[in-house]
């Protein structure tokens, strides 16, 4: 059972800070710091892995790697590797959103340029950390050197069959012609895990635990899938015989087709489940806990045919359930995993969460869409529970109240008890989206996460995430203005109050 606590999601890449994107810099130290100073007690962030072409963090080229745009610039100049001058071309004048397109057009060669100056002894540490993580760093550092030969195809678009196929004597092969190349992303990865070791070390030192999230699917595209295709359920030239999705639900009429490969779940027991020990594992390296996306799918998963027009056609399909959790629970405390326990729920999927002891989400604007007995409602909920007033994928609060139906809102204000007069009026001083923080503060969920966007009384426009939409997420980032305008006396009083 974790503490009665509260913290606050905000991804690394919201983070203030001169470069563009948020990294592991002093930004992030600082940011614990104030956390600690308002009576906080975990940060919760989004996966670390790779983007995809959208910056998605959701679809990743591994399951192991961390992002690159996470390491910090200024850390590889105080170690020699970067020059001032370097520096300052990395330097961004936008502070209110990530430019991912041109930070992926100069970030990597900036990297290049740190890599041709390690010496022999930073060199020989690379390798000790390759030799560490032996069992997913060569196959994805060849994996990234290989994509970049076939102009960043993927891999089952790769003419080289052997290649493609990951045939043994081609992968000995390729890793000895693309030595250099593959070194370069095994640095890349060492720098990562090594600065963030280092930067949470100071993290927790400053009485913050981290919360991380793994999506439940890898991407069809990534090494995991390439080196490891018997693990999935795959046809014989690569391709998904089912993909992931869920079905047509109050958001979606249509449901959604995600499109990622589904697990050879058979297989993987006769493993038993190795890979996805090593995964959760490899999280808890980098995390104090892991929230384990769409937590529904071990009871039973939605698998849609690879050739369907949508989500409609798709079954149910019983998924591993507690023959899975006996083995993670032997290796981990379930006290490290949170179950993300969202969407379309049935009786199956409250038994294994009960079975597991796991504890679940509850999210406060979902108890305002009609349902005067919804799970969501504070008073409705359970001890063992992680209560968020939005997650990445929800509206803020304050745009949340702007959008909603004139009889939800009613509803809501009145629940959480507020008073005022001028519900739409945001900011730090924000009385509506107070009123409704101080409600999920009060409710008996152990573990309470307010995003950063709800702390500041933002609106819509600073949205982490829009379901649906390929283009123009991912990108919000926090000004050090906009930190030090947070009341945090106010916070810290509430914490005090009811997190204690």
């Amino acid at each position: 059972m974790i503490k009665r606590s509260s913290g606050v999601l905000l991804h690394i890449s919201t983070l203030p800070g001169k470069y563009g994107i948020g990294s592991f810099g002093k930004e992030a130290i600082e940011f614990s710091k104030l956390l600690k100073e308002m009576g906080f007690s975990y940060w919760q962030t989004l996966p670390f892995g790779t983007t995809d072409n959208y910056n998605s963090p959701y679809k990743s080229f591994s399951a192991f790697a961390g992002n690159p745009l996470f390491i910090d610039l200024f850390s590889l100049f105080e170690k020699g590797l970067l020059t001032e001058e370097e520096l300052k071309e990395n330097e961004c004048e936008n502070p209110y959103f990530v430019d991912f397109e041109w930070i992926n057009k100069t970030r990597y060669k900036t990297f290049r340029l740190a890599y041709e100056r390690i010496d022999e002894i930073e060199k020989d540490e690379i390798k000790k950390f390759v030799d560490k993580n032996s069992d997913w760093l060569p196959d994805f550092a060849l994996y990234m050197t290989l994509r970049e030969k076939n102009n960043n195809k993927d891999w089952y678009l790769w003419e080289d069959k052997n290649l493609k196929l990951h045939e043994e004597k081609a992968i000995e092969k390729a890793l000895k012609e693309y030595e250099h190349e593959v070194f370069f992303h095994e640095f890349i990865q060492y720098e990562f895990y090594s600065q963030w070791e280092k930067t949470k070390k100071e993290i927790n030192k400053n009485g913050i635990k981290m919360i991380g999230d793994m999506p439940i699917y890898v991407s069809l595209e990534s090494s995991d899938v390439w080196a490891n295709r018997e693990l999935f359920n795959l046809s014989e030239d690569g391709s998904p015989r089912l993909v992931a999705g869920v079905p047509p639900d109050y958001f979606s009429e249509d449901g959604q087709m995600w499109g990622n490969p589904l697990y050879n779940w058979e297989l993987m027991k006769k493993k038993d489940y190795d890979w996805w020990i090593k995964r959760i594992e490899n999280s808890l390296l980098i995390y104090d806990m892991v929230r384990i996306d769409h937590f529904r799918a071990f009871s039973a998963y939605w698998a849609i045919p690879s050739e369907a027009e949508s989500a409609k056609s798709g079954s149910w399909i019983k998924g591993p359930g507690m023959d899975f959790f006996n083995i993670v629970m032997k290796k981990f405390n379930n006290s490290q995993i949170i179950a993300e326990d969202l969407g379309d729920i049935d009786d199956d999927v409250r038994t294994l969460l009960k079975e597991t002891n796991l504890p679940g989400m509850r999210v406060m604007q979902f108890a305002f869409l009609g349902d005067t007995n919804s799970i969501h409602l504070p008073h409705n909920y359970d001890r063992n529970t992680i209560a968020y007033t939005g997650t990445h994928d929800n509206n803020t609060i304050l745009g949340w109240l702007w959008e909603a139906s004139e009889e939800n809102r009613k509803t809501a204000l009145e629940y959480c008890n507020f008073t005022g007069d001028d519900w739409g009026k945001g900011g730090y001083y924000s009385e509506s989206c107070r009123s409704i923080i101080r409600n999920l503060w009060q409710s008996v969920a152990e573990l309470t996460i307010v995003p950063i966007q709800d702390l500041c009384g933002f609106g819509s426009d600073t949205k982490m995430n829009q379901p649906g939409r390929a283009k123009g997420n991912w990108a919000f980032r926090i000004t050090k203005e906009s930190l030090s305008q947070i009341d945090k006396d106010w916070i810290k009083n509430l914490n005090n109050i009811y997190r204690r």
